[in-house]
């Protein structure tokens, strides 16, 4: 059972045992986007739901990444500041942006699980 859920933008969120949520991009996400060069990482602090809080610059495009839950970004990963390959490597787990603390726990349970994800990608395609 994957404890990730994922957003329509290709966010994947982790509940950790500390009740923080580890946010980052799927493997979908990284692979549409090509060898990311530069990672710009959020402050930490309050956000809303849909706001912009990161940039990824890649041999192909530049992309936003937005809040996915209303809450506060508690940590960012610096590692990708000086290795934003780890996105492509490594894009579920050491490739991850920042961790946050949610307003609403109960609203990751409204995100798409696994099999909700996968067809979500089906309907894309």
């Amino acid at each position: 059972m994957s404890t990730l859920r994922f957003t329509s933008e290709h966010e994947w969120l982790r509940l950790e045992e500390s009740g923080e949520l580890t946010v980052g991009i799927t493997a979908f996400a990284q692979d549409a986007l090509g060898d990311v060069v530069f990672v710009q990482l959020p402050e930490p602090g309050r956000y809303d739901e849909g706001q912009e809080v990161a940039v990824l610059e890649s041999v192909k495009a530049a992309s936003n990444i937005a809040m996915p839950l209303t809450g506060e970004v508690l940590e960012v990963n610096q590692v990708l500041v000086d290795s934003p390959e780890l996105v492509n490597e490594s894009p579920l787990d050491a490739g991850w942006f920042f961790r946050m603390r949610a307003d609403d726990p109960a609203a990751l349970a409204n995100l798409m699980d696994q099999a909700g994800y996968e067809a979500f990608l089906a309907e894309q395609a």
